[in-house]
């Protein structure tokens, strides 16, 4: 059985996808399973046993080139998924173009989601549909297909793995540093409406350093918007937090989080590879839904209940302090969220001193 899971989104969309893999992999133990994703978003499966091989679509770097170039590559990119003759793909997203590989592929059975718009959205493309309607964590909605397969659901642990020099250089920056026990705070995304005000976050640094005794050390990507932030941050704080800010690979950051004693942040993609390490997450939902996208426990005596209302909510280890007030609006220029700001950081520190 030769399978292709393909998974066009982001990097926390990606890692929310391993409890599918790991599923096939039980059903089909002889199985090749390989993934399709988009560039960036390889870290997040590289290393893992269950996967075969990784097709990745370099999505900047064509959007750069002619129209007629772009017209080559789409065709390269699909024969090239058509020669590896899968039996099965599943698609996990409503767009068109994991629609299309999965109409072009050959294979003998094609399972996905309803394409929402576009031409593809009028042709019968999947032998059998997920439900992108009902309201759940995003990895309950991947796992469907298990179902849908008629198959048995064992495990629903995410899972995120690096090599050993990855290890190795993660324990040196620790013991350089002089650090044993450490809380990981990654205060900014992509998008900078689900960030928390810079003063609020400057004072739970402090409090942890201050009032809990421990070191925080502080990452984020780097990219300008990010580090901006972050120095930002760092100007308003009383002590001096560690700041990593731009210099490790998501391998790195999946593997410095599995050390922490805790992780503190907001709706990212690191809070999820946090997460899939089984350190305990307190996360910030004030500018997008925990029901879909909160911090997933793998303990599997828990069920993940987030629920769409405002205060504190848990899920195994993890905590999360959400607002739904969702609303957005410009403040010098940046997009804020009215939810983020309702977060008060009396409740972040109360969770603190539950947790700690």
């Amino acid at each position: 059985m030769k399978i292709l899971v393909i998974k066009f989104r982001n990097i926390g969309d990606v890692l929310l996808s391993t409890p599918l893999v790991s599923n096939l992999k039980n059903i089909y133990p002889d199985s090749i399973i390989d993934f399709a994703l988009n560039k960036g978003c390889e870290d997040m499966v590289s290393n893992n046993p269950d996967i075969n091989n990784i097709i990745i679509y370099d999505r900047p770097r064509i959007k750069q080139l002619s129209i007629f170039s772009q017209l080559k590559e789409e065709i390269k990119f699909t024969r090239n998924i058509r020669k590896r003759n899968y039996d099965m793909v599943i698609n996990l997203t409503e767009g068109d173009r994991g629609a299309q590989l999965a109409f072009l592929s050959g294979a003998k059975i094609k399972l996905g989601f309803p394409v929402r718009k576009g031409l593809l959205s009028k042709i019968k493309i999947f032998d059998k549909l997920g439900n992108d309607k009902k309201r759940q964590h995003t990895v309950e909605k991947d796992l469907q297909f298990i179902d849908i397969l008629g198959k048995k659901i064992v495990n629903k642990e995410v899972k995120i793995y690096w090599s050993n020099k990855v290890e190795q250089e993660v324990d040196k920056i620790l013991l350089d540093n002089n650090i044993d026990q450490f809380v990981h705070i990654h205060p900014v995304s992509r998008w900078m409406f689900k960030c928390w005000e810079d003063e609020r976050m400057a004072k739970v640094v402090d409090y942890f350093q201050q009032e809990k005794k421990l070191k925080v050390i502080i990452t984020g990507a780097p990219v300008k918007n990010e580090l901006d932030r972050v120095d930002n941050i760092l100007a308003l704080c009383k002590t001096g937090p560690i700041n990593l800010s731009g210099k490790l690979t998501l391998k790195h950051l999946a593997c410095l989080s599995s050390k922490a004693k805790l992780f503190f942040g907001v709706d990212t993609a690191p809070m999820h590879m946090a997460a899939a390490t089984n350190t305990p997450v307190v996360a910030l939902f004030g500018a997008s839904e925990a029901k879909i996208w909160g911090a997933w426990s793998n303990d599997a005596t828990s069920q993940c209940d987030y629920q769409d209302k405002n205060g504190i909510q848990g899920s195994g280890v993890h905590c999360i302090i959400s607002n739904m007030n969702h609303k957005l609006y410009l403040s010098n220029n940046i997009k804020c969220s009215a939810g983020m700001d309702a977060i008060s950081t009396a409740e972040v520190m109360g969770v603190v001193d539950e947790y700690i």
